[in-house]
């Protein structure tokens, strides 16, 4: 039972995850989570839980778990994004061959002020990468 599981496991909460160590070495042949440390992303931060004391294979699983969690998490963000490009062609249909006046009145203004805080913001951040770009940085 013990050689399919892994040694650690990561409880994901807000900007982290909670630790534990897997123990199936036990009397009661049964699976123990001995919670170890709680972890911030955000930071960086790796907080021991109680007396306990993290190894050096404690340390590396979580900075391994930590690297892969953020890059899993860029992953969804861009990939969140990409929904959202989906979801503006529907909403661009939706308004072309569906909507009626009253449902156009009710997102209309919510709409174009979205979309026009996106685009300044997306024109902002292209002309900087643009001007990085000429200075060579």
């Amino acid at each position: 039972m013990g050689a399919d599981l892994p040694d650690y496991y990561f409880r994901v909460r807000d900007n982290g995850a909670t630790v534990f160590r897997v123990d199936t070495e036990n009397r009661q042949r049964r699976i123990d989570l001995d919670q170890i440390a709680v972890v911030n992303i955000r930071n960086g931060e790796i907080k021991p839980q109680g007396d306990t004391r993290l190894t050096d294979e404690d340390l590396a699983a979580i900075k391994d778990w930590m690297t892969e969690r953020l890059a899993l998490l860029a992953q969804r963000d861009v990939d969140d994004i990409l929904r959202t490009v989906d979801h503006l062609n529907l909403t661009a249909q939706w308004v072309q061959s569906k909507a009626d006046e009253e449902q156009l009145e009710a997102v209309t203004d919510t709409l174009l002020l979205a979309m026009h805080d996106l685009r300044n913001v997306l024109v902002r951040k292209k002309a900087d990468r643009l001007l990085k770009g000429r200075r060579g940085e």
